[in-house]
């Protein structure tokens, strides 16, 4: 499906380590815009559509899954991503609407990328090809060191903890490293937020940076 060259919407991108609070911030920013009269359209990676919540339960559920590759498991995020994008978000965009993601392809980039020492060439290229020209406006980095991050996951009492979620210390080292070294490499995308301040401090300090962004 071609996409379109050119939307009068925007997408927003929330990015982070394991519970750092990505949903209730998102939630929070979306009522924000709701208020301002915007469509507003909230998503989630990998999933979103039918073949995006099968491609899900593959990555996350499968009795497998410790044994799945690296390689695999970017595929697989980028072919969940691709169908996203073209079913859903660059619709959207081409109506106007705000679209907020929780994660895009930044999370590729950091946890297959840099966690997983996969090549950053052929990660990228995986990348856009899965996305075309969709990019983020702004990218929201919520920012929580591993102990916090770890600690919160520990807290989650409904589930049993997924495949992404029972990775190790080291590994949450790298995607918080990752996250903040591309958030400094891309300044006029990227917004790091301190992800242990209160609930609302945080939608406070998100909503005020995104205005800013979007003028």
């Amino acid at each position: 499906m071609p996409l379109k060259s050119k939307s009068t919407g925007k997408l927003i991108s929330f990015e982070g380590s394991e519970g750092s609070g990505k949903s209730t911030q998102i939630a929070r920013l979306a009522a924000h815009f709701q208020q301002t009269h915007h469509e507003v359209l909230s998503v989630r990676e990998p999933g979103g559509t039918e073949i995006g919540e099968q491609i899900r339960n593959i990555i996350v559920h499968n009795s497998k899954g410790d044994e799945m590759c690296a390689e695999t498991e970017l595929l697989l995020f980028a072919a969940a991503r691709a169908q996203l994008v073209r079913e859903i978000i660059a619709p959207a965009l081409a109506r106007g609407a705000i679209v907020l993601s929780d994660r895009f392809l930044d999370s590729s980039t950091v946890y297959q990328g840099i966690a997983r020492n996969l090549a950053a060439d052929p990660v990228a290229q995986i990348n856009r090809f899965a996305v075309g020209n969709v990019m983020p406006n702004v990218t929201i980095v919520l920012d929580v060191p591993t102990k916090v991050s770890l600690a919160r996951l520990k807290q989650r009492a409904s589930d049993l903890p997924d495949r992404m979620e029972r990775e190790n210390v080291d590994f949450y080292d790298k995607v918080r490293e990752g996250y903040l070294l591309l958030a400094k490499g891309m300044p006029e995308r990227f917004i790091v937020v301190d992800g242990t301040k209160s609930e609302d401090a945080v939608a406070k300090k998100i909503w005020a940076a995104v205005q800013t962004r979007l003028k």
